[in-house]
């Protein structure tokens, strides 16, 4: 089609290939948005659950750990239950990232902005 153009259909195949990219980024945004991962402490006691972009959804607080005298303990939990999913949302979207980005060739690690 672009024949004898030399680097022209080159280059719109690579604006294709970007146009692509874009469109499947839209829809990975429109996935992790729905990807659910759930982090916890005090061995389960306190859990948060969050999108795969780090969005708190959920808290479950087991109402064994509310005790007047322990309230800094508790916030302590509940800090690092939210902590612990954000951690894992990060590592999730990365992991989806990857999937859809393996095969462009792009140096393993690198990351794109999100």
């Amino acid at each position: 089609m672009l024949k004898g153009l030399g680097g022209l259909g080159d280059m719109a195949r690579m604006m294709k290939a970007a146009q692509e990219m874009q469109q499947k980024m839209a829809v990975l945004q429109e996935d992790l948005g729905r990807i659910t991962v759930e982090g916890s402490s005090g061995a389960g006691l306190v859990r948060a659950t969050a999108t795969a972009k780090g969005e708190l959804v959920g808290l479950s607080i087991d109402p064994s750990i509310f005790k007047p005298d322990e309230k800094e303990v508790v916030e302590d939990l509940i800090l690092a239950a939210i902590r612990d999913a954000q951690g894992k949302a990060a590592e999730r979207s990365q992991q989806e990232l990857a999937r859809l980005t393996e095969g462009l060739g792009l140096p393993p690690g690198m990351k794109l902005p999100f």
